[in-house]
């Protein structure tokens, strides 16, 4: 449990937590970032210009130890996590206003130095600042997880998910131990999927039998990308009421079937 009394990633919305990273001083500011400790976030990086971040299994291996000590020393507690040549996919929840921001500076610092230095080349390897959104977990963490992790497939890289190695798949479908897997923390929405281990991925296995639907995916990408809360509608209005902006852009709702968690 983290120190407001709630397991790590149990929705518990408090308002007074709620902060954001302010805008830098440009003609067009960005908008600032939701952040609630406590409060699960997909977390996106990418390669500038979308290009490789991963070039051999030693870089996804040193990204690896890299984003471990820093999540460990800046209370960032990951679920989900998928690692494409090109760009990343986090599930994980802070336990402090700057917990993401911390892991990634330190992390992607950490990382590009090893990359240039080990590929001999120069220059910025990320693109830009990470995109997040603050996830409603009763509502989405479930079909999120299976987004992150279906993306190896998605892109043609594999048949299924358990055959892609940079992924959470292995331990949250297959109960896969290693180092890959051991700094994993299950949420409690994963959690509830059974009474044991076993139970736990069985039910997590059944989920991947149905596709992500047509609407669950589209809220997704489109919150991810410009940085909305994703939710329900009650969940936006509590984020809009705590931050004092608008939290999801019109016709960004819940997925259909959300009660069967799919």
């Amino acid at each position: 449990m983290n120190k407001w009394g709630n397991k790590w990633g149990q929705t518990r919305l408090i308002p007074a937590m709620l902060c954001a990273s302010p805008a830098p001083h440009t003609l067009m500011a960005r908008l600032p970032r939701y952040v609630i400790p406590g409060q699960p976030q997909h977390i996106i990086q990418r390669g500038n210009n979308r290009q490789i971040i991963f070039a051999a299994e030693a870089d996804y291996q040193f990204f690896r130890d890299a984003l471990i000590d820093a999540a460990l020393k800046h209370g960032l507690r990951i679920h989900a996590y998928v690692w494409m040549t090109n760009h990343i996919h986090l599930l994980a929840t802070p336990e402090y206003d700057d917990s993401i921001g911390k892991v990634f500076q330190s992390a992607g610092r950490k990382y590009v130095q090893y990359f240039n230095h080990t590929h001999k080349r120069s220059g910025t390897l990320w693109e830009g600042r990470y995109r997040a959104t603050v996830v409603d977990s009763e509502h989405y963490l479930l079909t999120l997880m299976r987004y992150i992790e279906m993306n190896p497939v998605r892109a043609g890289m594999v048949a299924h998910p358990r055959d892609y190695l940079w992924s959470s798949y292995r331990s949250n479908a297959l109960g896969e131990t290693g180092e890959n897997a051991d700094w994993l923390t299950p949420h409690v929405e994963y959690e509830r999927l059974g009474g044991d281990a076993a139970e736990r991925q069985g039910a997590y296995r059944q989920l991947f039998r149905a596709a992500i639907p047509k609407d669950a995916l589209e809220a997704i990408r489109e919150c991810t990308h410009k940085g909305w809360a994703l939710g329900s509608e009650r969940f936006r209005e509590q984020i809009e009421r705590a931050s004092g902006r608008r939290a999801a852009s019109k016709g960004v709702g819940r997925p259909k079937n959300e009660n069967n968690r799919v």
